[in-house]
């Protein structure tokens, strides 16, 4: 969940771990495993876009030429992901709308990774101070640890109201995940 270094580095590292799981449902055939990577890459995608809304994108808004357009985009492919995610929460692992539903997410998540690697990331490094790219690193961390584990699509996605939410759903989650046993590799 943690992986240190600054903002960049933290969130580049989240999406190899997103990726490695995309990986691991795609070579899984047994439906209890394929529902357990389901559950760590949902776990994994909802804490690292709450802990992008909340700190990430403000950033963005306030450090680059046209951030806020840039921002809201970025906002707008997390709603769709997180749409995506409520959805696989309720499909059977063994079966092929599953599979239907995983592969939109993996393409639309791909999209977004690739977009922020390419473009939003290098910006961020060119127009925001090392220091401000350091504490966000910590931001983002400390937000990870608090953020929600399941989608929920219909709350905030900007602060300040995301801010003041999140952890109480996350308190909330991670209580369900405790009595499931939901997300124990998390």
């Amino acid at each position: 969940m943690g992986h240190g270094g600054d903002a960049v580095k933290e969130l580049t590292a989240d999406h190899d771990e997103v990726k490695d799981y995309f990986a691991q449902l795609r070579t899984t055939t047994e439906g209890p495993r394929r529902r357990e990577v389901a559950d760590l890459l949902t776990i994994e995608l909802v804490r690292h876009s709450v802990a992008e809304e909340q700190y990430l994108y403000p950033a963005v808004r306030e450090h680059l030429d046209d951030g806020d357009r840039i921002a809201d985009k970025e906002i707008a492919d997390h709603s769709r992901a997180e749409e995506m995610l409520k959805e696989l929460e309720e499909l059977d692992p063994s079966g092929p709308e599953f599979d239907r539903c995983v592969e939109e997410l993996r393409i639309e998540v791909l999209a977004h990774i690739k977009d922020e690697e390419e473009n939003l990331f290098p910006a961020l490094r060119h127009n925001c101070p090392q220091q401000d790219l350091d504490d966000l690193g910590d931001s983002i961390r400390r937000a990870k640890k608090l953020a929600p584990t399941r989608p929920h699509p219909g709350s905030p996605s900007t602060p300040p109201a995301n801010k003041l939410l999140a952890p109480g759903l996350g308190l909330v989650d991670r209580a369900r995940d405790l009595v499931t046993g939901r997300g124990k590799g998390a």
